[in-house]
Formats: C-alpha cells, sequence, structure tokens
C-alpha cells in the first residue's frame, strides 16, 4: 500500500506561495463531496459570501473562480476594458508585467507606467499620466511578490477619484489576509486574490471583489469570453452558485480558514504580519545584508532580500532543507542576486526564529 507522506519528513515553507497549510486546513478538505448543484452547496457557498467581504472589507459580491489569480487577471482585462479604448498599467515586477501582457494578450491596448523593480510606483507619476491620456482602467499589484514591494494604493485612489469612468483593478493576491485591503474605501472595482499566500490555503482557487461599476461596463464589451465574464459568473452568484464546476473541497478549507482568521481578529492578523516583517527587516540588518525593496515600501508579507554577501542561495536552501524548512530564491532575473523570505499566512514568530537560527548557523559556517 502507499504510504502517505512522514509529518517528520515535512518541509516548512517559508516561501511566497503556495505557503505552508495547517494540517487542519489540510484536513478540512476531506469532508464528504457534494454536488455543486445542490442545496449543500448553495448552503456553502452562502455562508462564505458574508465572510468574505468582511476580509475584503467590501458591500460588493466576492465571486469565486476556480483558478489561480491570473483567471482573475484576464477577467479584468477582458471585462472593464472597451475594444476602442485603453489600459493603464502600473508596473514595478514580474508579476505587475505579466498582467500588462495578459492584457495585451487579450487584444486590450495598453499603456504602462514601468519602475525599476525594487521601486514602487508613486501616486504623482500616475496623476500625470491620468492628466495625458483617457483610460477605461488602471491596473496594478498592490503587493509585488517578485520584489518585495508594497505599492501605495490608497494614494492611487486618491488620484483616481477625479476619474470615475477610470475603472481601478487591484492584484491583491499576496497581500489580502495579511494587511487590510479596503476594497470599497479605496474605489477598488476588481480586488482579486488566490488562496494560496497570505489566506494560507492549497492552490487552485481564487476571489474576485466586483463592482457595479464593471458589471455595467461589461455590458458594453461584446467578446468577454466564457469562464471568466463576470457577467455569467454573477447570474450564477445570484444563486449561489457558479457557471463551471468550483472546487468543492478547497471551499471547505476556504470556509473553515475564514472562520479561523475571524476567530483571530483581522486586525490582530495584521499586527502579526506586521510584526514578522519588522522581525525579518531586523535580521537582515544584523545578518550584513540590505532589503531590496524601497525603504518605506517594504511588503509585510514577504521579505525580498538583496544577496550583499553573495552567498550560494541554493547551499543556504540545501542546508535548511536538512533542517525541515525552505525559503525562496531570488524571481526572474533575481535569481541568486536577492532572495526571498515570506512571513505571511498562519506563520507565527517563533516560526521565523527557527528560520533565523539556521540561516545564522549557514552564515556562521561560510565565515
Amino acid at each position: 500500500p502507499l504510504m502517505s507522506p512522514k509529518r517528520s519528513e515535512h518541509v516548512r515553507l517559508f516561501i511566497p506561495g503556495p505557503v505552508e497549510v495547517r494540517a487542519e486546513i489540510l484536513d478540512a478538505q476531506s469532508d464528504w463531496m457534494v454536488g455543486h448543484r445542490s442545496s449543500d452547496f448553495a448552503a456553502l457557498y452562502g455562508r462564505m459570501q458574508p465572510k468574505l467581504q468582511q476580509t475584503f472589507y467590501t458591500q460588493n459580491p466576492v465571486y469565486l473562480y476556480t483558478s489561480s489569480g491570473t483567471g482573475i487577471w484576464e477577467s479584468a482585462s477582458r471585462c472593464a476594458v472597451r475594444d476602442d479604448k485603453k489600459v493603464l498599467h502600473l508596473t514595478c515586477g514580474a508579476f505587475s508585467e505579466r498582467w500588462a501582457e495578459v492584457s495585451h494578450l487579450n487584444g486590450k491596448e495598453v499603456e504602462v507606467i514601468a519602475v525599476e523593480w525594487g521601486q514602487a510606483v508613486k501616486p504623482e507619476q500616475l496623476a500625470d499620466a491620468l492628466s495625458h491620456g483617457t483610460y477605461d482602467a488602471v491596473a496594478c499589484v498592490m503587493n509585488e511578490t517578485s520584489t518585495g514591494v508594497r505599492n501605495p494604493i490608497e494614494d492611487y485612489a486618491k488620484v483616481l477619484e477625479a476619474y470615475p469612468d477610470t475603472l481601478f483593478l487591484v492584484d491583491v493576491v499576496s497581500i489580502y489576509a495579511g494587511a487590510k485591503v479596503e476594497t470599497d474605501a479605496w474605489g477598488i472595482d476588481v480586488c482579486l486574490t488566490s488562496t494560496q499566500k497570505a489566506f494560507a490555503l492549497p492552490p487552485g482557487m481564487a476571489f474576485g471583489a466586483v463592482s457595479p461599476a464593471v458589471l455595467e461596463r461589461a455590458r458594453e464589451i461584446p467578446h468577454r469570453g466564457y469562464y471568466f465574464d463576470v457577467l455569467e459568473i454573477d447570474k450564477h452568484h445570484q444563486k449561489n452558485n457558479t457557471p463551471a464546476t468550483p472546487p468543492v473541497s478547497l471551499m471547505y478549507a476556504a470556509d473553515r480558514q475564514l472562520d479561523d482568521m475571524l476567530a483571530e481578529g483581522l486586525e490582530a492578523r495584521f499586527a502579526r504580519h506586521e510584526k514578522m516583517a519588522a522581525m525579518t527587516r531586523e535580521w537582515v540588518q544584523r545578518a550584513g545584508f540590505e532589503m531590496f525593496s524601497e525603504e518605506g515600501y517594504h511588503s509585510p508579507t514577504v521579505s525580498n532580500v538583496a544577496n550583499t554577501r553573495e552567498i550560494d542561495v541554493a547551499a543556504l536552501n540545501a542546508f535548511l532543507r536538512e533542517r525541515g524548512m525552505v525559503i525562496s530564491n531570488g524571481y526572474g532575473k533575481l535569481k541568486g542576486k536577492a532572495f526571498r523570505i515570506a512571513h505571511m499566512g498562519d506563520t507565527q514568530p517563533a516560526d521565523l526564529e527557527a528560520l533565523f537560527a539556521a540561516m545564522d548557523a549557514f552564515l556562521a559556517e561560510q565565515a
């Protein structure tokens, strides 16, 4: 018979997704299966909805997508930007650049404000672009996972108040459930995340809080596709359902995790993330490295560390893996030049202390 993996072989993940998932959350997926057109399923969908709205700080519906967050990029690009209009993408790393590419591949006319990796896009840059051009939407990433930069979304929101016809599309994939995302207060029209980051679930599902303005806009766009069409999704949402087959087991896990997040208290959860981010930055300084992200714009969920000591990141990870833990190398062109430590989801300060002790041991051997 096949043996289940031994708990002793468990490698604790300090990577920015998929993140460490608690045993209780893994177990929640093993509830008996139900048909997704049944009343049992509608009850599951229905009880998740107010909890999702609470965690997104929104009155808008929060749709459930059987995809990664990338699926909602495609949904937002297709449903919020008309064929003869433009979308303005703010890019500052691999994922914000990729979303701009997704818009382009879906036939949208794309303009970009690009900054160096490690920098944040400043609200003045957005204000300048909006004063010179007309856009159906502005699309940006709140927390750029590849660089460890947290963009000042709330400042973009103030700029966009003067442009009511420009929809605000925000990827909060690696920060939702790790810091407050005020969807309604910031006027976000599509606020999207996925399960495998600070929400601390297995990958495979995404959520999008979508405003009425997006539904209105979508009605003006003839070719929205089917799988990610917000009008089709909304029609089924009204009946606590989805157009296509949803990931029922992951929904059980999400329902349990939402309860646990609300029991911890959202403000307490966000404070824990801030504390772990501060601990990480303190370790970076103590260990003789520097932050890759711009001062004042460090992410509360993932720290990108400039490899100023030029250590062998692969060797560090091999050392850590022997001790049952792993971090992430730099992303893309930053491989070897930086490394990333995720401090998100259900990770606790004590977990980070154990990680830093192991990293210190590795560094001591290098001396």
